[in-house]
């Protein structure tokens, strides 16, 4: 415990900094701070596991898959997630937005958010204490000492995308470009990369980053930006397919509405709204089914 501390603070002194180059709206540098892969938090047993599992194409030319992860992603149980809100770190629009994001999730899977009941119940907590946006990944009780969990948000989060976003890491996602299969369709430029940031990179068997038979995703709100963690302000990121965007964060793309749903095990009947019907079954019909969604 005392070690997972001193981690925290020398990462709050590290992602204060901003990097040189000029930023736009579209490149969301909250997001790319010092913790794994720039805004997610593991918890020991899932960082051994995942670096057990990188396929280190940059480094050693090495393609070997590694042994996957199994356990590192964990659902939460009966599709219930439990939070609370440290109520003085936000102002009432910003709690508005946090709210908002929640049901954005809700309403397109059968994915549920309530308050904690007491202080006893296992809760994600969220806060504002540090810079940056980041969040652990998955439901992490069995292996938390304390009865919360951490997903923070700091001022420059409060953008609709970037709060799903995060909640998709709590949920249980990885990003985009993590893809066993991805050179497939980007290229990663690493000469154009910050130094330290490579590792963020790396790419995992399909064993740690599963894709629940969803086509690689350029349109996903967890894929990251074409200039993310640029040291000069060129693109880190290039897609293959000819006028593909990444790194969008106004919302859940179709196939993240779809891996939502399947590693929920969501139903058609279970995943309803009032308003419209959440997305277009037929094309969750007419994907390949996968081999294992890894429960």
């Amino acid at each position: 415990m005392e070690f997972y501390v001193l981690v925290l603070k020398t990462v709050f002194i590290v992602i204060a900094a901003e990097p040189s180059w000029e930023k736009t709206p579209s490149d969301y540098v909250a997001e790319y701070g010092d913790y794994f892969e720039g805004d997610m938090v593991l918890t020991e047993a899932q960082r051994k596991e995942i670096e057990a599992a990188i396929m280190p194409d940059y480094d050693n030319g090495d393609n070997t898959p590694k042994n996957g992860l199994v356990n590192a992603t964990k659902r939460w149980p009966n599709n219930i997630v439990v939070y609370d809100i440290y109520e003085n770190h936000f102002n009432k629009k910003q709690k508005q937005m946090i709210e908002e994001a929640l049901q954005d999730i809700a309403g397109k899977s059968c994915v549920q958010f309530r308050r904690r009941k007491s202080q006893n119940e296992y809760a994600v907590m969220l806060q504002s204490w540090r810079p940056g946006c980041f969040s652990q990944v998955g439901c992490n009780q069995a292996s938390n000492s304390r009865n919360s969990q951490v997903f923070n948000l700091a001022d420059n989060c409060f953008h609709h995308g970037i709060i799903v976003h995060e909640m998709m890491h709590t949920l249980g996602f990885y990003h985009m470009q993590s893809s066993y299969d991805r050179d497939e369709y980007v290229t990663i430029v690493f000469e154009n990369i910050e130094d330290g940031f490579k590792k963020n990179f790396a790419k995992y068997t399909n064993d740690t980053v599963t894709n629940f038979g969803v086509p690689y995703d350029y349109s996903s709100l967890m894929h990251y930006g074409e200039k993310a963690f640029s040291k000069n302000g060129q693109k880190t990121i290039i897609p293959k397919k000819e006028g593909a965007k990444i790194g969008q964060r106004e919302g859940l793309s179709e196939g993240d509405i779809v891996k939502l749903n399947r590693m929920y095990n969501c139903t058609r009947e279970e995943t309803t709204t009032a308003k419209a019907p959440i997305f277009n079954w037929d094309f969750l019909d007419k994907l390949p089914k996968p081999y294992d969604f890894r429960h």
